[in-house]
């Protein structure tokens, strides 16, 4: 899949526009989504999925997967922000917080459902659909090397741009050897049992380990033989052209959801 997204923010149909007009837009809809309610930051992640799916061409289900990935994450931690318990003798004083009577007695404790915690969770899946479109729209629609390059122009320092320049080759170096060596292990039954999975997981962890020493002494090696001074220069052609109608509804659509969000603050 990682192959698949670093090659679709080559492709996408909106890769013909500026980064910086790409990135500035995602950040400040990122900011509106950490400061607004829960209607805007939906309006926001339906608005970045209709740029993603739409404008840019990625498809929905590729896009509905990517999603499903940290909002799965999220649910598991939900149930601990719903419930809430207290003890018996302390029922009168929280009646108010108890959503539609959903309790149950466990020993000298009760354990309900919480209007408080319902509306928090909702305020928190609305944040992290919101952001975590922001973050998508980046991923799927701008090359990480035009990041860098953005971050280069910001007078960031080199080294932070050089490491995650390596770091970001290195996460498919590694992902292609661990792809390897699990149709390597699954193709000998390696995961037939739990046993045995774990022990064929073990040796896939150490030789993972030990093959990505080898790749960064090799790349290492290569680097100095070409004369690296600490510095990786790569090419970038300028073939963007800013859209006024990208333009205009991006500022619009900022402009009306900032002022939904005073609205409903007030």
């Amino acid at each position: 899949m990682n192959h698949q997204i670093d090659s679709l923010a080559y492709t996408n149909r909106l890769r013909g526009l500026p980064p910086s007009h790409k990135l500035s837009f995602a950040i400040a809809l990122l900011i509106l989504s950490l400061v607004s309610g829960a209607i805007v930051q939906l309006s926001i992640g339906l608005w970045l999925a209709v740029c993603i799916v739409i404008y840019a061409g990625i498809p929905g289900k590729l896009y509905l997967r990517l999603l499903s990935l940290p909002l799965m994450f999220l649910l598991t931690s939900l149930p601990a922000l719903a419930m809430g318990a207290v003890e018996l003798s302390q029922i009168q004083e929280i009646q108010w917080d108890i959503w539609q009577g959903w309790g149950i007695s466990i020993g000298t404790f009760y354990l309900y459902v919480s209007h408080t915690g319902i509306y928090q969770v909702s305020l928190l899946l609305a944040r992290a659909f919101a952001s975590t479109s922001c973050m998508y729209f980046i991923l799927l629609t701008v090359p990480f090397t035009e990041i860098l390059q953005i971050l280069r122009q910001l007078r960031c320092p080199e080294l932070v741009t050089e490491l995650l320049l390596l770091m970001y080759r290195f996460i498919f170096s590694l992902l292609a050897i661990a792809d390897e060596l699990w149709i390597a292990q699954n193709s000998r039954c390696g995961y037939r049992t739990w046993k045995r999975g774990m022990h064929s997981l073990s040796i896939l962890i150490g030789q993972l380990l030990q093959r990505t020493l080898e790749n960064y002494r090799q790349v290492s090696l290569s680097l100095a033989s070409r004369g690296f001074n600490g510095e990786l220069r790569v090419w970038h052609s300028s073939p963007y052209k800013p859209s006024r109608r990208y333009i205009f509804e991006a500022v619009f659509g900022c402009t009306v959801l900032t002022l939904l969000n005073v609205l409903f603050q007030h």
